[in-house]
């Protein structure tokens, strides 16, 4: 116990043990292996460098950017190219290492999605792109649906590029969010995530866990185009799919804490999965895009919250760092 010349005893005085702070997470690099930060400002994108982020995959596959219902071909080529056209700016102006992905989403149907699987070959062959997806079956669309065989045949030959071309694949595992403790109107939507209330099709894919059902065909996909499952990065991980996922692949699995608040995967989440999986196959991500309220810093966060929550310092560092690094080819 430390004698402080304080007026009375103050809060100090009763400590009587020295603690080993974790200094090093100040310092640690990270990798967030799944955001959409091309759509983001220059100030989130700053937030990142500022926070510690040595490397990022930008995502370019998704309906949100597309105006127009059914999405064409040329509609997710402009995204690829939008994505090609800003990565060097962005790395240039933020000093991360910026890796693309790029893939064709099935949350809205494609009129002629031979079209743009034909270029992705050729998009594959670029330095840049490190990542195939994020892509995966799912199990309701916006606005239209999308036959159930068609997603899988789409999912499926996106997994064959990325294996001629050594790639991994991210997933887009359908989430099971908390049940909410009161609805909004159902015209207004849920505030923070700007889409279209009421647009949803009807399911493809019924049962009781139409979430679990798409991720097993996703692996299934898998195995049918010859991808290993050491490539497939399983992201928006949560608490439905990771027991399938853990003992039955060997899939990656990427839990999705930038948005906590819709999803209910937080740091608590991984930290759980850690000590009954342990972290040779985690990664964490953000999902950090423009259409939702999202956090930049969560991944620098989650760091600290990990070693609350009683996480080692060196598994935090191969869950941010380490496992990222290798799996998404930083270490190329």
């Amino acid at each position: 116990m430390t004698d402080y010349p304080t007026a009375r005893p103050t809060d100090a005085t009763y400590l009587n043990e020295d603690l080993d702070l974790p200094t090093e997470l100040l310092n640690t690099p990270w990798i967030d292996g799944h955001n959409h930060a091309h759509t983001l400002s220059y100030e989130d994108r700053e937030r990142y460098a500022l926070s510690g982020c040595a490397g990022m995959v930008m995502v370019s596959s998704g309906y949100h950017w597309t105006p127009y219902k059914p999405v064409r071909a040329s509609d997710i080529r402009y995204l690829w190219d939008d994505a090609i056209n800003r990565r060097a700016a962005i790395e240039r102006n933020h000093f991360f290492e910026a890796k693309l992905g790029l893939g064709i989403h099935t949350g809205v149907r494609i009129e002629d999605p031979d079209a743009v699987l034909a270029a992705m070959d050729e998009y594959c062959e670029l330095d840049e792109v490190t990542v195939v997806g994020e892509t995966g079956v799912t199990p309701s669309q916006h606005v239209e649906a999308w036959d159930l065989d068609e997603q899988r045949a789409v999912v499926e030959a996106q997994m064959a590029i990325a294996d001629d071309h050594d790639l991994p694949v991210i997933l887009h595992t359908p989430n099971t969010s908390p049940p909410a403790k009161r609805s909004y109107r159902p015209e207004l939507g849920t505030p923070g995530y700007e889409k279209n209330p009421g647009l949803g099709t009807d399911p493809v894919i019924n049962g009781d866990n139409p979430a679990l059902e798409a991720v097993k065909i996703d692996v299934t996909a898998a195995h049918d185009a010859g991808l290993p499952e050491e490539r497939v990065i399983a992201s928006h991980a949560d608490e439905n799919n990771t027991a399938y996922l853990m003992a039955e692949t060997d899939c990656y699995l990427s839990y999705t804490i930038g948005h906590s608040w819709l999803v209910g995967v937080d740091a608590a989440t991984v930290a759980d999965a850690i000590d009954e999986y342990g972290p040779e196959r985690i990664m964490i991500d953000t999902d950090c895009a423009n259409v939702l309220r999202t956090d930049p810093y969560a991944i620098k966060r989650a760091m600290f919250e990990l070693y609350r929550y009683g996480i080692d310092i060196d598994d935090i560092r191969r869950v941010v760092w380490e496992n990222p690094r290798r799996v998404l080819g930083f270490d190329e």
